[in-house]
């Protein structure tokens, strides 16, 4: 009985799809979050008879053949980078990217890696850094005497010092954009790292040509959609509660005909 078989398969490809989904809810309040969706595959087929075998010694040959397939695999689980929605903090180093690319963080052994979470702050030393303190990059310090600091929607960072009749600029945010963003590898903690995937980072400043603008005060929210994530796991829970009562109706026709006299 191949549908035993089958069946598992369809149970375990559910049973990914739930815990994908399930993920996606649990993050639903993560800032700068991206929802993932589990694409499946169909495995190998047997082929009792392939499609276009002669049938006869006068050339006719199969339309159609005899292929049994037997499952479902996962073939992939995609991140969704559309945009989220925009949420008002009113902290002046909070930022949002209203576009395409990633914030660029200096790791402690030295790497790069990139977030779109911009729930940012000043660490003692004055360096903007991510909530676990690790610092933007470029490097941007804030001076002690420091009155407000502004950021414009190209990424220019000021500072209004006492004393001084004009801001004083302290430096230049940049992003990094990637041509395929979903190749990213996720680290945890709203982290990514490039991959051969996702190719080299394009870096460039805010507002250019390919490139999001910053707004300040802002953080950009999951882009996960609670009805769809719902709907979906409705869907997902039916399909498995399917694939368990085909192993039941194969079991069952098993005992049948091993009670056969």
């Amino acid at each position: 009985m191949r549908s035993l078989s089958i069946a598992s398969t369809g149970m375990q490809a559910q049973q990914l799809n739930v815990e994908v989904i399930s993920n996606n809810i649990a993050n639903m309040n993560t800032t700068g979050f991206k929802r993932q969706r589990a694409e499946f595959q169909d495995l190998l087929y047997q082929n009792l008879e392939r499609p276009g075998a002669s049938t006869s010694s006068a050339g006719t040959i199969a339309p159609t053949g005899i292929q049994i397939g037997v499952g479902v695999k996962a073939g992939a689980i995609g991140r969704v980078t559309e945009q989220g929605s925009l949420a008002r903090t009113d902290n002046p180093t909070d930022l949002a990217i209203s576009g395409r690319g990633y914030f660029q963080i200096s790791m402690p052994d030295g790497t790069t890696a990139y977030t779109r979470d911009g729930n940012l702050a000043i660490d003692a030393e004055g360096r903007i850094v991510t909530s676990d303190g690790f610092p933007l990059e470029p490097a941007i310090t804030v001076p002690n005497e420091a009155l407000s600091v502004s950021i414009s929607r190209d990424g220019v960072v000021e500072a209004t010092i006492q004393g001084q009749a004009e801001p004083q600029q302290l430096g230049q945010i940049e992003l990094a954009a990637f041509v395929n963003p979903a190749g990213l590898e996720a680290q945890g903690e709203n982290l990514f790292l490039e991959t051969a995937a996702s190719g080299a980072p394009n870096v460039s400043t805010p507002a250019s040509p390919g490139f999001g603008s910053l707004i300040q005060g802002f953080v950009e929210t999951s882009n996960v959609n609670a009805v769809e994530e719902i709907s979906a796991l409705i869907i997902a829970q039916r399909a498995y509660e399917m694939n368990a009562k085909v192993i039941t109706a194969s079991d069952e026709m098993l005992q049948a005909a091993s009670n056969v006299r």
